[in-house]
């Protein structure tokens, strides 16, 4: 049986989620439900007209930043993008929403999920990473801070590499603030051709939890 959130803020041990990582359902999007979440491994995933389901997959997949796979082709195409942070937040997520996804119909990114990360944004927690051309937006990403780690929730391009370029420009920075690693969430070809790799839950949580006591990181965005 998979537990239903009660209606005070608590999450059950994400150890405890079933084999395909579904850990509860039920509960709200409010910003202390899920940064709570997030610090404790775990993120909100479902489609619209179904309840809220909350995940914590096993394996988990993640980044560690110097392991970053940087192509020639990559590299010589960045410069060929503006890359903006935290100035287009909202559009980004839009953006993302609205992404075509092979073998996909429709959205995870439902409207209340838009709602709930631009809040978060608000908050300080959300941020963005923009790729632009002549001044338009073509490409990008955005996630949620938590401690030393930067959990990517999604990426849109427009343009050809322009979401990865945006990606290996945070990669640089996130480095350079001293972040430990990103979490990529659910195993994909795409993002273990850029470098990430596969770790258990138990091992995902053990860094996690080490990672989120340096609250300081956060402020490297302002």
């Amino acid at each position: 049986m998979i537990p239903k959130l009660p209606h005070h803020l608590s999450f059950p041990d994400p150890s405890l989620a079933s084999e395909e990582g579904l850990v509860a359902f039920g509960g709200d999007l409010s910003p202390s439900r899920l940064m709570l979440a997030y610090r404790m491994g775990i993120f909100p995933w479902y489609s619209a007209n179904d309840p809220i389901l909350w995940w914590s997959p096993d394996p988990r997949l993640i980044l560690e930043l110097d392991g970053f796979k940087l192509s020639r082709s990559l590299r010589k195409n960045m410069a060929h993008f503006e890359i903006r942070f935290d100035t287009n937040f909202a559009q980004v997520v839009r953006e993302c929403s609205m992404a075509p996804r092979k073998g996909q119909k429709g959205s995870w990114i439902v409207p209340e999920m838009i709602e709930a990360y631009e809040v978060l944004h608000t908050l300080g927690h959300a941020h963005s990473v923009e790729a632009y051309q002549e001044g338009t937006l073509v490409g990008g990403l955005y996630g949620v801070s938590v401690g030393g780690v930067f959990c990517g929730e999604s990426m849109f391009a427009k343009v050809s590499n322009a979401s990865k370029v945006a990606f290996a420009v945070l990669v640089d920075h996130l480095q350079e603030w001293g972040y430990d690693f990103i979490d990529c969430q659910v195993p994909t070809a795409h993002l273990k051709s850029l470098g990430a790799k596969e770790v258990s839950r138990k091992e995902f949580l053990k860094r996690l939890n080490v990672s989120c006591e340096d609250i300081s990181l956060e402020n490297c965005w302002i």
